[in-house]
């Protein structure tokens, strides 16, 4: 079984920071792609951030120069760096990645989500 575990979701103040956090596990052969998506109440679910297996990024215009996403490929984990929160940043954030799972059954996989309130 292949999984993702976000954490790192809580709660914070208008221009403060939190760092999410998501792993993979399981029987994965070859990890590509990751990303973050956000879900309001109410909205579609939308693009975030992802990054690549090379390092290749991209942010939606929304968070561009305030959200940073990394990855460490030795634990298989992605992170998304939230500063200068605003409260319209409120959302379900859900990890994704692409990923070739045992016998090379390539996979989409979400993550639960981890909520993430800003306040005034």
């Amino acid at each position: 079984q292949v999984q993702l575990v976000e954490s790192g979701g809580g709660l914070v103040q208008a221009g403060g920071s939190l760092r999410l956090s998501c792993t993979a596990s399981g029987s994965i052969l070859s990890l590509d792609a990751m990303g973050w998506y956000r879900q309001a109440p109410g909205k579609e679910r939308q693009l975030v951030a992802t990054v690549t297996s090379c390092d290749r990024k991209n942010y939606a215009d929304s968070v561009l120069g305030r959200f940073t996403i990394s990855r460490d490929n030795a634990k298989n984990t992605v992170y998304l760096q939230m500063n200068s929160r605003k409260p319209e940043d409120t959302a379900v954030y859900y990890c994704n990645a692409d990923l070739i799972a045992t016998p090379s059954r390539y996979l989409e996989v979400w993550g639960q989500g981890t909520l993430v309130t800003v306040s005034s």
